[in-house]
């Protein structure tokens, strides 16, 4: 399995884990960030930074994040595996992410 950013990253999108990924693996959308399930390594080291505390091990994602799994699977489903967020550029939020309310004091 691989590390998963859940509900809490929505609207908030603080980068400190981009900064942290060895392997460029953490997609920037307009309102959420997305790790790539296939090229995560499993390293750990976005979940220790995060000050929202959005990101979680997959097999331990609980109180409505388990549907990030998903998520996130989706949204890289078409993408496949780019190799590179950097390189990349943003992403296209998955429709769930979409269709999330605007958390109170941000702006999408």
């Amino acid at each position: 399995m691989t590390y998963v950013i859940g509900e809490a990253c929505v609207d908030v999108k603080d980068l400190a884990c981009v900064d942290v990924c060895p392997v460029d693996c953490i997609y920037e959308g307009k309102r959420t960030l997305y790790i790539h399930p296939i090229e995560c390594i499993d390293c750990g080291a976005c979940e220790s930074v995060c000050p929202v505390e959005a990101i979680t091990f997959s097999e331990d994602a609980e109180g409505g994040d388990e549907r990030y799994v998903g998520i996130a699977e989706e949204a890289f489903a078409t993408l496949g595996s780019p190799g590179g967020a950097q390189e990349h550029g943003p992403i296209q939020d998955h429709p769930e992410v979409t269709a999330l309310p605007v958390a109170s004091g941000q702006h999408p």
